[in-house]
C-alpha cells in the first residue's frame, strides 16, 4: 500500500488494540474461514478506514500489506506507458485486495483505489499472512478460489470491451458497483465511468441516457441512483452474471471446510 495510506492508518489506530472477531467482521472471506483458521489470522488483523480516492497499491511496488475490505468498493486499474488507466475488476467486501500475493507476486501488477463510499477494511501484513497460510493451507484455498472468481471477472471484462456495445458495459459496471454497497445509490463520474469502460466521456452520457430511457437508473450531480435492477441486468445482457455465478459456486456452495 502507497506511503500515505500507511501513514493514515498509523494515525487513525495508535493505541486500538481491540481484537477483531469474526462474527463482527462485515467481510465474506473472512466469514467463510473456519473458526480455528481465523482464529490464526485475527492477532494480525487491524481495522483502517477505507476513504474515497485512497491509492491502495500502486504498480511495480511492493506488496506489504494485504486488506480485506468490509465496505467500499475497490477498482483494480492497469495504468499504461501513456497514462491511460483502464479499470479491469471491481472487489468489495466479498473479496480482498492482495490476490497476487497468495499466487506468488511480491509486487502489485496494477493499482488499486477506493471508489463508491467510505467504510472500513481489515489489514494484515504480506508477511503475517503468508506465514499464517503456511501453517493453515484452508486460508490459502479459500483466498485462491475468490482469486479464481476474479481471473472470470477479469476474463468477462476482456470479452465485453471487444465486443459488446457501450450501453451494455456502462449496465455491467454500475451492476458490479451495486453489488458491493449499501443502498441504491452509487457515487460515480462520468470520468470515472470512461475509465472503467476506456471510453470518452460524450459515449458514457448517451449510454447513461439509454439506460434512464428505459428506467434503470437516475443519473444525478456525482452519483447513478439505481431505480429497477431487473432493467439494468437485461440491458446488461451476458456481460454481467457469469463470473458472480463463479464466485458463488466456488466460495458459497463449494468453500473448503
Amino acid at each position: 500500500m502507497s506511503d500515505s495510506f500507511s501513514a493514515t492508518m498509523k494515525t487513525f489506530f495508535v493505541g486500538a488494540d481491540t481484537p477483531i472477531d469474526q462474527a463482527d467482521t462485515a467481510n465474506a472471506l473472512l466469514q467463510i474461514l473456519d473458526p480455528e483458521d481465523f482464529a490464526a489470522l485475527a492477532p494480525h488483523l487491524t481495522r483502517i478506514p477505507l476513504e474515497p480516492d485512497t491509492v491502495l497499491a500502486r504498480a511495480g511496488q511492493p506488496i506489504q500489506d494485504v486488506c480485506f475490505p468490509e465496505a467500499s468498493v475497490i477498482g483494480f486499474v492497469d495504468v499504461l506507458a501513456s497514462g491511460q488507466r483502464l479499470a479491469t475488476a471491481l472487489a468489495g467486501r466479498e473479496g480482498f485486495v492482495g490476490w497476487p500475493l497468495v499466487m506468488g507476486n511480491d509486487a502489485w501488477p496494477h493499482e488499486a483505489i477506493v471508489r463508491a463510499q467510505s467504510g472500513t477494511g481489515l489489514r494484515i501484513a504480506a508477511a503475517d499472512l503468508l506465514a499464517v497460510m503456511d501453517r493453515h493451507p484452508r486460508i490459502r484455498e479459500v483466498l485462491l478460489r475468490y482469486t479464481m472468481s476474479l481471473v472470470a471477472q477479469m476474463g468477462r471484462t476482456i470479452v465485453s470491451n471487444l465486443i459488446h456495445p457501450v450501453d451494455c458495459r456502462t449496465a455491467r459496471w454500475l451492476l458490479l458497483y451495486h453489488d458491493r454497497i449499501d443502498g441504491n445509490d452509487i457515487a460515480i463520474t462520468h470520468e470515472e465511468l470512461g475509465v472503467m469502460l476506456g471510453v470518452r466521456r460524450s459515449s458514457i452520457t448517451d449510454a447513461l441516457h439509454k439506460l434512464e430511457g428505459v428506467g434503470a437508473i437516475r443519473g444525478l450531480r456525482g452519483r447513478v441512483q439505481i431505480c429497477n435492477r431487473a432493467e439494468l441486468e437485461h440491458m446488461a445482457g451476458e456481460t454481467y452474471g457469469f463470473a458472480e455465478s463463479e464466485y458463488a459456486r466456488l466460495l458459497l456452495a463449494g468453500a473448503p471446510g
